[in-house]
This record gives C-alpha cells, sequence and structure tokens, in this order.
C-alpha cells in the first residue's frame, strides 16, 4: 500500500511537470515502468487509489450524458471590438471604483467544463449548456491530464476552465487518424462529447483554468489571488495573467497578445478583462447574460483571398435557398475553411463574385465563413446564376426579393429534413439522440414527413433504420415520448416558422401565454410584441391560417400537451415585484434562487433603486444592501425569506 501511494504521488509529480509545466523530467520509457509496476500492484491487491492515474481512462462506454444542473450560473461574457467601446467600460468602472485594477486573460477558445473537488478530490464536471443545466462528462474529463485528480486543497471546490486541444496536438493527431479533424474547436467538442472516454482520451486534450465559480471556507480580495491559488494547486492557468491599472495599460497588452496570437499553440480570439477587486464586483452586478464587471475584447476576424470554385445552393425548412461558396481550402484562426456563406443573389450581385475568381474570405468573430467581396477578377470566371428549378425536388423556384424560394414545402426532401432536424433540436422539442441522420433515414425508408409522424413511430418501425439496433431504437422511442410535454416557448420554436428564433418564441410565449391565444391573434397583436416587425408578423400570422399548417398542428396536439406560459404562477409576495439579490444564501446558489423568484413572477435585477421593490439579502450582503436602507427600499433577510417560501409550499 506504501508503494503504491509513493508511485501515485511520483506520476502525479510527473504528469504535473509534463501536462502543466511542460517541463518533463523524466523519458517516456521511465514513465511507462513506474505505471506499469503500478497497474502490477493494483492488480495484486485489489485496491485501487481514488487519485490513481490508471483510473483516468475507464472501461466502459457510456450509453449517454447525464443532464447536470450548475450550482453557480455560468455566465456569458459582454464583447467589444473597438478601443473606443472598450474605453468606454473601463471608464464606467473608474467611475464607480477609481482604484479599480484590472486583470487582463486570454480568451480560449474552446468548450467550457466546471470541475468540482471535495475532500481534495475531483469528483465530477460538466459542460456549460446553456448556463444553467449542462452535460455530465465526468469520465470524459478524467482523461484530460492537466485537470488534477487530487490537491492540496481540502474543502468543496467548483471551477471553471476551458476544454482545449494545442495546434501541436492537433496536428500529431491528424498525421496518424484515418479522419483528420479540420478544426481545434470542434475536435474539443467532439472529444468532450464522445461516449467512449478512450477515444477522448486518444485526443490528448488540456484545461485553461481561469475561475473559481465557489469555495469553501476561504475567500478571496482579487482576481490575482484567485489565479495564484489555481496554480499552487496544479491546475493549468496558461502562461498569461497580468495587472493593469489604466485603459493604457489594458490597450497596450491587447496590442502586445494580437501580435504574437499567430505564434501560441492555442486557439484564443481576445482578451478577458476582469475588475481585479472581487470585493467590489457586487456593485457593479449582473445583466440576465453577462457580469458588468468582466467584458472580453475580440480581435477582428482574420480575412484571406482565395478561389471561389463553385456555388451550390442549399434548401432551408422554410423553402428558402442560400447559395453556398465552394472555395479552395484556406486556414483561418486555426480551422481549414472549404465552404463560406453567401446570403442570396443580392449579396452575390453586390459583392461581384465570380466562379473562378479570387475572393476575400473571413470569419466573423473567428466563427462564421463568409464571403466579403471580390479580390481579383480573372479571365475565365463564370457569372453565378439563380437556379431556376429546386436542386432537392425539381419544383419553379419563385422569387420574393432577393430571396429564391420553394414551393413545394408538402415534399420537398430538403426542407422536411431540416424541418423535422429543428423540431426534435434541443432548443425545440429536445428529443435526445435525433440527429440529422435520423430524420434523413426517417423520410427515406419510412416516409415520414409530418411532425405528429414521429409520435406514431413503433419498435418495428425505428429498428429498421440505419445502425439502429435494440437499445438504440428503445432510447429514440423513450426521446420522443419524453418530449410529449412541452413548454410554450419551445413549441412555438420548433414549429420552424420563418424568421422565429428562440427569443422570439419566448417573446410570443409572454405576450400570448398560451398556444390558443397566440393561433387566434390578430396580425396587429402580433405586430405589437416587442422587437417583431411586419415581414414577421405576417409569416406567424399566415403559418397560423394556413390549411395544411392547421390540420398539422391539431393533429400533432393529439399527442403534445403544450404548457401555458408561466401557468403555475399564484398571486403571491413577489409577483410583479422587481427583487433584487444581495450575499449568499444556504439552501440555493444564485441561478436557483433566481429561476425560484423568477417562477413566482418576479422581476430579478442586478441593482438597486428606488423603483427596485425588494432587496433579498442573504450572508455577507454588500453594498447593495447599504443602498437599500440609504433609498428605504424593504429588506428581507434569509430567515424571513423561508418562512415566506414555506408558507409558499
Amino acid at each position: 500500500m506504501d508503494r503504491m501511494q509513493e508511485l501515485v504521488q511520483e506520476l502525479d509529480k510527473h504528469i504535473y511537470n509534463y501536462y502543466v509545466l511542460d517541463n518533463p523530467t523524466i523519458s517516456d520509457a521511465e514513465y511507462d515502468k513506474l505505471y506499469d509496476e503500478l497497474v502490477k500492484l493494483e492488480k495484486e491487491t485489489g485496491i485501487i487509489l481514488p487519485n490513481s492515474p490508471t483510473q483516468r481512462v475507464g472501461g466502459e462506454v457510456l450509453e449517454g450524458f447525464k443532464k447536470h444542473r450548475h450550482e453557480v450560473q455560468l455566465y456569458s461574457l459582454d464583447k467589444c471590438q473597438s478601443k473606443e467601446e472598450l474605453e468606454k467600460w473601463v471608464d464606467g468602472i473608474k467611475k464607480v471604483f477609481p482604484a479599480a485594477t484590472f486583470a487582463v486573460e486570454y480568451k480560449f477558445d474552446g468548450l467550457t467544463i466546471v470541475c468540482k473537488y471535495q475532500n481534495g478530490f475531483f469528483v465530477e464536471a460538466s459542460t456549460r449548456g446553456n448556463g444553467i443545466i449542462g452535460e455530465d462528462v465526468t469520465e470524459q474529463a478524467k482523461t484530460i491530464r492537466s485537470i488534477p485528480l487530487k490537491i492540496p486543497f481540502k474543502n468543496e471546490l467548483l471551477i471553471q476552465g476551458e476544454g482545449m486541444i494545442t495546434l501541436s496536438n492537433l496536428e500529431k493527431y491528424n498525421k496518424t487518424s484515418t479522419e483528420p479533424l479540420k478544426n481545434a474547436r470542434n475536435a474539443v467538442a467532439g472529444a468532450i462529447r464522445n461516449l467512449d472516454p478512450k477515444e477522448t482520451a486518444k485526443r490528448k486534450l488540456d484545461l485553461f483554468s481561469y475561475q473559481i465559480l465557489k469555495i469553501d471556507g476561504k475567500t478571496f480580495k482579487t482576481q490575482e489571488e484567485m489565479h495564484n491559488f489555481l496554480v499552487e494547486n496544479g491546475f493549468k492557468t496558461g502562461d498569461y495573467f497580468k495587472i493593469c491599472t489604466s485603459f493604457q495599460e489594458i490597450w497596450q497588452q491587447i496590442e502586445h497578445i494580437g501580435n504574437i496570437k499567430k505564434s501560441l499553440d492555442i486557439l484564443m480570439d481576445g482578451v478577458v478583462i476582469k475588475l481585479n477587486e472581487v470585493s467590489h464586483r457586487d456593485e457593479f452586478g449582473y445583466t440576465a447574460k453577462f457580469p458588468k464587471w468582466a467584458i472580453a475584447f475580440k480581435f477582428p476576424a482574420e480575412e484571406l483571398s482565395t478561389t471561389l470554385e463553385d456555388v451550390v445552393w442549399q434548401v432551408g425548412r422554410t423553402g428558402k435557398l442560400t447559395p453556398i461558396a465552394i472555395i479552395d481550402p484556406v486556414n483561418l484562426a486555426g480551422a481549414s475553411v472549404r465552404r463560406a456563406t453567401l446570403n442570396n443573389m443580392g449579396d452575390i450581385e453586390r459583392k461581384k463574385v465570380k466562379i473562378g475568381s479570387r475572393v476575400f474570405v473571413r470569419r466573423s468573430n473567428e466563427v462564421i465563413p463568409e464571403i466579403l467581396g471580390l479580390a481579383e477578377d480573372m479571365p475565365n470566371s463564370k457569372e453565378i446564376t439563380a437556379p431556376t428549378h429546386c436542386p432537392s425536388c425539381g419544383a419553379e423556384l419563385i422569387e420574393n426579393g432577393a430571396n429564391i424560394f420553394c414551393p413545394n414545402s408538402s415534399s420537398c426532401p430538403e426542407q422536411i429534413i431540416d424541418r423535422l432536424t429543428n423540431f426534435a433540436s434541443r432548443e425545440a422539442m429536445d428529443i435526445d439522440g435525433f440527429s440529422i441522420m435520423t430524420a434523413g433515414d426517417l423520410y427515406e425508408k419510412l416516409g415520414v414527413k409530418k411532425f405528429h409522424e414521429l409520435y406514431t413511430l413503433t419498435r418495428e418501425d425505428v429498428l429498421k433504420l440505419e445502425n439502429f439496433k435494440d437499445k438504440k431504437a428503445d432510447n429514440l422511442l423513450n426521446a420522443i415520448n419524453n418530449s410529449k410535454t412541452a413548454t410554450l416557448p419551445k413549441f412555438i420554436y420548433a414549429l420552424g416558422i420563418e424568421g422565429v428564433g428562440v427569443k422570439t418564441a419566448k417573446d410570443l410565449a409572454k405576450k400570448f401565454g398560451n398556444l390558443e391565444n397566440l393561433r387566434n391573434a390578430s396580425f396587429e397583436d402580433i405586430l405589437s410584441v416587442f422587437n417583431i416587425g411586419e415581414v414577421i408578423a405576417k409569416n406567424i400570422f399566415d403559418y397560423f391560417h394556413n390549411e395544411d399548417n392547421v390540420e398539422e398542428l391539431d393533429k400533432l396536439l393529439n399527442f403534445v400537451k403544450v404548457e401555458n406560459y408561466r401557468e403555475e404562477i399564484k398571486e403571491n409576495e413577489f409577483t410583479n415585484k422587481k427583487v433584487v439579490i444581495t450575499g449568499t444564501f444556504e439552501r440555493f446558489g444564485r441561478m436557483e434562487l433566481t429561476a425560484l423568484l423568477e417562477s413566482f413572477g418576479a422581476q430579478v435585477v442586478g441593482s438597486v433603486s428606488k423603483n427596485t421593490d425588494l432587496v433579498l439579502a442573504g450572508e455577507s450582503a454588500g453594498s447593495k444592501l447599504a443602498k437599500a436602507q440609504t433609498l428605504g427600499v424593504k429588506v428581507m433577510e434569509e430567515e424571513e425569506f423561508y418562512r415566506v417560501l414555506d408558507g409558499q409550499n
């Protein structure tokens, strides 16, 4: 047992030196010898220590990913792309807190992962998801050598980091893989979401840790202290962290990082600037999406020129045809780009691009490739002509302004497959395991065209699909069955009405409260919804007055129950009140408390003003409590809140 502990400690030290410090102290052969000795002792004794490096790669393929509710809400970062925007943000911080200093870090471009530690041991990992609910990826995270399985700190700890693959490791992987990976970001996402941890391990991922979300028995005065704590406990943080006192110093660092960006071995698309003084962050608070005390500066998108080889026309779920540019591959921001967007014929004509010409291509915000315009016209270039018939079904196309549509919505294969895929997506009916390949198989092999037909599928039907054996068939049928109750916003989005995204679907749900009200709404009623213009209002109105859609909707509602929007809210002490939360609460994290109050009909806001109805004050309540007392705003202490809550329940 003593020898096993010695081996685990020694191997952990070498893993830390190699994967975190990038400074190996023994050869691979020497490491393998120690590792093999540990494996042999574990087999002989039947004892495996919880932090043994032999447990990083599990032997079993997982059946699926479990949902994970985060203890602390994971916020996004507000973004800026100009010097002026950033200076305005810094000035805003300095106006409230003149002595503010700022922590400057890389903005890593990978996949957010949250790791939990208890009694010094790694116990759990999850993806960001929507910031409230992610997926449990504990077994996959164990394969990442820069995630320590044991740390000196013994209390409960929750850290946030970015799962990454170094560009050199991506290159090595591609040299030996039968299916090379084109994109560092997708390589990470694909590895973490692989149900087989052995496959995850092959990618040799890293985790760069940058934030402590929750910690028991310790507080930090600054982000710098937090950063040092992560380093002291064996976490990899990257090789860049600076403290700046002014906008000028911040801008100098941004210029420096911009100059060295292309020489780095990681994919990063900007710089994160945080208020260094943790104790003052409460004064700035949060919006619904972002902390006001931090911001991300995004570098300008990369642009290169290449040859436009062809244009293919893609049919979407609404019948709209989108031209996709096929280009001579170029490497932009760590990804090999072969396809790029051209919005419509009007866009093509405005940019004056032709097949065979040299064009400028850009990845906007390092993500979406787009054609910017003509770089050089070539002698043999050809004009791009609009198709007259649908490339999917052959129907004659119709023009609507600058856009082209296929009118054959009832039997155009690409429209049907895209509609089914959207209907089953996570943002819509959330049918787990349903992909565009599933939709294609259902259409081609079983003739499934309508949403309601998904709910009539039998086990015998599903077993006819490509690669669907007993267990996979059962999983799909269970997922379809689990989608039979839907929230109103998700159901509206699932219908696939042109121009209605997730945000608009939620706005419609808020306005009309239930599906029946929306179906019977007048054009003027729909137009009155905030941020809905005449075109989208007409799309919505027309959708609910189309005979085919009405018939399909009625059939679908025989299988699916659509919940009224917030129908569970009863008049209570928090209904229609503007509530500010300050301090910590024994029973709830901030995210859970916010969700609970919103379920009671409260509007949770970030700062105290004369318009605030209530301040909910937990332990270590900060300046918001003092401001509430000064303004005479009602304050509810934690114990009183629990009494009210128990009465509500």
